[in-house]
């Protein structure tokens, strides 16, 4: 089956069992959203929608952003990890879309790239997510799914993210990496996938393969 088959395929089934699929980070504002990707590497997004539940209660603009006590910043985004870094970026991203974007988040992946901290999963993300352009965001669902599912054999990001550009319709693209988040958190995990009630077993490589395995050792036990 051509992959190009076999995305259509999944798309029928994940766009009813993952139909309301979408970022699971929590935002108002477009600069917010870009603000709590910073805050989400190497933390999850169920404690960074907890601290910028009091972030966004605390800046309430992108000037205050801009603006803020940087001391001040660190010990509020403490909890996600790696804050200074973090909160120096956001700081400094906030200033350079006032100066260099009147305020506006830019919408070309090489502006958004240049951004302090911003790199090019965070920025498809804004393309996708708030300019509706066809978008990849390759995290680690991404990466661990579409190898899994046979969908590619590249393992870098940005490989993966243009290998899938050749198949994956742009109009599904950004809802598509949603819709594998949503299946990798719960069914498809990490160490343990719940083939047993995935809906894409009959689409899967990963799930062909261990049938394989396991039809082979019944084979040799029986012969034994």
């Amino acid at each position: 089956m051509r992959r190009s088959e076999k995305v259509l395929k999944i798309k029928e089934i994940f766009d009813e069992v993952y139909k309301d699929a979408k970022c699971s980070l929590d935002y108002t504002k477009d600069y917010e959203l870009l603000i709590a990707v910073v805050l989400s590497a190497q933390c999850t997004d169920k404690r960074v929608n907890i601290v910028t539940k009091d972030l966004f209660e605390k800046y309430k603009t992108l000037e205050s952003f801009a603006q803020c006590d940087i001391n001040e910043l660190e010990s509020i985004v403490m909890p996600c990890g790696f804050y200074k870094t973090k909160a120096r970026n956001i700081k400094a991203l906030a200033q350079k879309i006032i100066e260099e974007h009147n305020g506006k988040i830019p919408d070309t992946m090489e502006e958004l790239t240049a951004l302090p901290g911003v790199g090019r999963k965070t920025a498809n993300l804004i393309l996708g997510d708030v300019y509706h352009k066809p978008a990849l965001v390759i995290d680690t669902h991404a990466i661990r799914l579409t190898g899994r599912i046979g969908l590619t054999k590249e393992t870098d990001p940005k490989k993966i993210e243009f290998d899938l550009k050749k198949f994956v319709p742009d109009n599904y693209s950004i809802h598509f990496c949603h819709q594998l988040v949503w299946h990798g958190r719960s069914i498809c995990t990490a160490r343990n996938p719940k083939c047993e009630v995935c809906p894409i077993t009959h689409l899967c490589k990963h799930y062909k393969e261990r049938q394989e395995i396991k039809n082979g050792k019944r084979k040799q036990n029986f012969g034994s």
